[in-house]
């Protein structure tokens, strides 16, 4: 049973906002996973969540290639027995208020990012959360 994304309860909600350290699984050229740790934010009110990189990296160019409709991808966060999946279709923004956007709430969370004139969104629309963060579980 997965989570309604734009209806999580408190607990997930609060360990999105909690300073944790996530991983984003994309999809090579190949078909094979590519996973790596990122920073992550999650605006649940318009199912959105966010990751800041650089247009070079492997996770960017593997979205990008997947063509204007997207991929789908998964970011995952995880603190003992407490964990959370956010899975959806991703694309790559590249427009200066979507990034300054996305740059502003990742400062929220973690900290302020450092330059990166090359800077791009990778922003997922969610559309399914599993987890377990406190009272409320989803099974995988």
């Amino acid at each position: 049973m997965a989570h309604d994304p734009r209806d999580l309860d408190e607990s997930l909600l609060a360990f999105w906002r909690e300073r944790h350290i996530s991983t984003l699984t994309t999809t090579r050229p190949d078909g094979t996973p590519h996973v790596v740790p990122v920073g992550v934010t999650y605006q649940p009110e318009t199912g959105t969540a966010r990751v800041i990189t650089s247009r070079t990296s492997r996770k960017a160019r593997n979205v990008a290639e997947a063509g204007p409709g997207g991929q789908r991808v998964a970011v995952c966060q995880v603190d003992r027995a407490r964990w959370s999946t956010l899975e959806g279709v991703a694309v790559v923004r590249d427009e200066p208020e979507q990034v300054a956007e996305a740059e502003r709430r990742y400062a929220e969370r973690y900290r302020e990012p450092r330059v990166n004139p090359d800077r791009v969104v990778i922003e997922i629309t969610v559309d399914r959360v599993l987890g377990r963060a406190g009272g409320a579980a989803a099974s995988s």
